[in-house]
């Protein structure tokens, strides 16, 4: 159990705010998957006893190719490293997360990370004591990266899509910036957990990374795409040339995943690319426009990421700060998230502005929005 301090103010990092929603029906807090299961998926789940019987008889690593396969091709990525051991099932991003900064910092001592983003990430960083250079999410998406800032850095970490806002780093600017990391010798790291959201982040992201010769490190996740009650899995891709010690650091933390799990997961993208991915596109999209239009006309109110598709939304929210709504939230049983360590090196340009989770069912969404717009005036 976390130890969190339940207070009216904040309770510490992102993560202990979403453990506070975890028992609240009204929980639009963490943006892991927990509206209710599609008819597909419950027949999956009914059959878990019969994929159980099978992930005793047949070899782990002939499930662990059958759940790549089946998830990466899901999302586009067909040129993803199956066949050389390149990639590491872990429990959750998390996990990926973990063994790579620890592999990171046998090399450098600084990393380039996006900002915002979640907070977990520069946590996980500073905790094995790299040294965090802010690099803004304008400057990833327009313009070529200042030398100076890649000669300072050992790895370079883009969040695509984004959480919280959604953005997505197109072909052309992951080309660029791939080609600048070759350039100076920087480990191109991308988290692309909100992938399966955005048709615009499914162009094959690992041949126009092994094109470009640059050393990468991909950290893939199944946990915010479907409502499997945190059985999933993350995924640890690298480069050939990566120059990391992944494999030594993943032997010192765990000896794999459930074949069971994997077994799972390959069903549920199986299910997704048959009709349940473009099925749950259509449902988030239900959901913002919920949101969008029951807060329209409140004063203050706006939404800073119009062309987000990511199952999270931020909320600008005028004069009132994040955890100010946040509180008054909680007296009515509605959990969401105050934004200010999103922003991470500079928490006060987050402090207006409160984050709403999406993957609920379409009656929470429904219930909260009318919960803010009360809290708010509207």
């Amino acid at each position: 159990m976390i130890g969190i301090q339940d207070t009216q103010t904040s309770p510490g990092n992102l993560t202990q705010f979403e453990y506070l929603a975890l028992s609240s029906p009204l929980n639009l807090s963490d943006g892991h998957a927990r509206q209710r299961l599609t008819p597909g998926q419950a027949r999956i789940i009914d059959e878990l006893p019969s994929m159980w019987a099978d992930a005793v008889e047949r070899p782990v690593d002939e499930i662990e190719k059958a759940s790549h396969r089946a998830y990466f091709e899901l999302l586009g990525q067909h040129s993803y490293p199956a066949a050389d051991g390149r990639v590491l099932s872990c429990y959750s991003s998390s996990v990926a997360m973990e063994i790579f900064a620890r592999s990171l910092a046998t090399t450098t001592d600084a990393i380039g990370l996006v900002h915002p983003t979640f907070d977990n990430i520069p946590d996980i960083l500073r905790g094995v004591g790299l040294r965090l250079v802010p690099v803004e999410e304008e400057q990833l998406h327009g313009g070529d990266l200042d030398p100076a800032l890649l000669r300072s850095v050992g790895s370079l970490f883009v969040t695509t899509p984004n959480n919280p806002t959604g953005r997505v780093l197109a072909e052309e600017r992951l080309r660029r910036l791939a080609a600048q990391c070759a350039e100076y010798g920087v480990v191109l790291t991308l988290d692309t957990s909100f992938r399966g959201f955005d048709t615009r982040a499914h162009y094959d992201h690992y041949a126009v990374l092994e094109a470009s010769g640059c050393r990468w490190v991909v950290i893939e996740d199944t946990g915010k795409l479907w409502p499997t009650l945190e059985l999933k899995i993350g995924w640890l891709v690298s480069a050939a040339n990566v120059g990391l010690p992944l494999a030594n650091v993943y032997s010192d933390i765990l000896l794999g995943v459930s074949p069971l799990v994997l077994s799972m997961v390959q069903r549920f993208a199986e299910d997704a690319a048959g009709g349940g991915l473009a099925d749950l596109h259509r449902f988030i999209a239900r959901n913002r426009a919920t949101l969008r239009s029951g807060l329209a006309g409140v004063s203050g109110v706006g939404f800073p990421d119009e062309d987000s598709r990511a199952s999270v939304e931020r909320v600008d929210l005028g004069p009132r700060t994040g955890l100010e709504v946040w509180s008054a939230l909680r007296e009515h049983n509605v959990f969401a998230l105050p934004c200010h360590q999103f922003h991470w090196a500079r928490p006060e340009e987050g402090a207006y502005s409160l984050r709403i989770a999406l993957s609920r069912s379409a009656e929470s969404v429904a219930t909260a929005t009318d919960a803010l717009r009360s809290v708010l005036g509207g």
